[in-house]
């Protein structure tokens, strides 16, 4: 769910001039990333996030899922290169106001949000951070879980021995009621040669990226996660948001995209004009190794 997209393919097509990427990371702040909310309790409560936790958040977006730990009394650092407007709205939730005028002084936070990349996010504590988390789903996207790599190459030397790092992604397709409605952006998408368009979850996409950055796996689990909208506006507008329509508004238009997008929500929408779509995410925690980060191995055709 990345907006890097937008800015990669949008900004040379004809409907870039429509794209208000600042309404768009409104949009995911407001609307959708509040879906994921039961992932992140079930994770901080399977590793007992509070004041002990030095949190690394990569791709952190908006930031809930970092005010959420931050409330437990974790010290939690953001960093999300990709979106400027969403590392915006993040400031917005976890930084302090400034000091009144005529004086007085700043509120202490023990937040820290970064717009490089994982290296400038070095630890004020010497001995790291005790949890790395990647909470955007891991996969979405075609040829997204290399990428991915090459974060987690940057930010797991930041990282404690033994510490957690937390990778999440879909569940199964057959779970995941909202698989129907993401299937419309890849068929939209199809006369884009090489689009990175949307993918259905494969059963080891987490294990693979684990294994490939030198991680030990210590667990997994499933967390129902439903997407729950007012009307079919707001269901739109959401599901956009996500930046996996992208490829698909390159390649026809935004009005093309709604148009369908409406059409495949409408079997998901209830008596009362609410649309509801019951969906599993999973997540692995693994561990980098006692003995310290290990280099991943190369992805294929690196």
């Amino acid at each position: 769910m990345t907006p890097t997209l937008v800015r990669q393919r949008l900004s040379h097509a004809g409907s870039a001039a429509r794209v208000d990427l600042g309404a768009r990371a409104r949009d995911w702040s407001e609307i959708q990333e509040r879906m994921l909310v039961p992932l992140y309790e079930a994770v901080y409560d399977r590793l007992d996030v509070g004041p002990a936790t030095r949190l690394l958040g990569l791709r952190c977006g908006s930031g809930l899922a970092l005010l959420m730990a931050a409330s437990r009394g974790a010290a939690v650092t953001g960093v999300d290169p990709a979106s400027p407007e969403r590392l915006a709205l993040a400031r917005e939730r976890l930084l302090p106001d400034p000091p009144p005028r005529g004086g007085g002084t700043r509120a202490r936070t023990t937040a820290r949000l970064l717009a490089g990349p994982p290296a400038d996010a070095v630890a004020a504590d010497p001995a790291g951070y005790t949890l790395v988390t990647v909470f955007e789903p891991v996969g979405s996207l075609a040829g997204d879980p290399g990428g991915l790599g090459d974060l987690l190459a940057g930010a797991l030397p930041l990282a404690g021995r033994g510490a957690a790092v937390v990778l999440a992604g879909w569940g199964p397709p057959e779970r995941c009621a909202t698989s129907s409605v993401l299937r419309v952006a890849t068929k939209l998408a199809e006369p884009v040669g090489g689009a990175r368009t949307w993918r259905a979850a494969r059963r080891d996409d987490l294990e693979e990226v684990a294994a490939r950055a030198g991680l030990r796996p210590d667990g997994s689990g499933r967390v129902a996660c439903p997407f729950g909208y007012a009307d079919l506006d707001s269901a739109v507008r959401g599901l956009l948001s996500t930046g996996l329509f992208d490829a698909a508004i390159t390649a026809t238009d935004a009005k093309q995209v709604d148009k369908e997008l409406t059409e495949a929500l409408h079997p998901h929408r209830r008596p009362d004009g609410t649309v509801w779509m019951p969906n599993v995410f999973r997540y692995l925690i693994a561990r980098v190794p006692q003995d310290g980060f290990t280099p991943r191995r190369p992805w294929p055709g690196a």
